[in-house]
């Protein structure tokens, strides 16, 4: 079994950043892609950034510039760094992880962590 565990969510105000992170455990042995979505209320699930096992990464058009993703395959995390926070940001954001143990493809879900920008 795989769990996540997401950490570094909070309430900021306009223009600070935050840090989100989240770890790995369990039997998940070949990481392929890491990223980070997020749900606003009322809206839908929607991708912020991904980062894949060759370092490759790609980013929702309105947090180009601002949010920076990274992971450490040794340590099975991954990160995410949010500079220029605006208030459109405030949504829970999910950690994904999508990889093997074995043959068995996962795709596994954080439990979410709330980000709230309002001045």
């Amino acid at each position: 079994q795989v769990q996540l565990v997401e950490s570094g969510g909070g309430s900021v105000q306009p223009g600070e950043s935050l840090r989100l992170s989240c770890a790995a455990s369990g039997s998940i042995f070949l990481i392929n892609a890491m990223g980070w979505y997020r749900q606003a209320p009322g809206k839908e699930r929607e991708l912020v950034a991904v980062i894949n096992s060759d370092g490759s990464t790609n980013y929702a058009d309105s947090v180009k510039g601002r949010f920076t993703i990274s992971r450490d395959n040794g340590k099975k995390t991954v990160a995410l760094q949010m500079n220029s926070l605006k208030p459109d940001d405030t949504a829970v954001y999910y950690c994904n992880v999508r990889g093997y143990s074995g043959y068995r493809y996962l795709d596994v879900w954080g439990q979410g962590t709330l980000v709230t920008v309002s001045s």
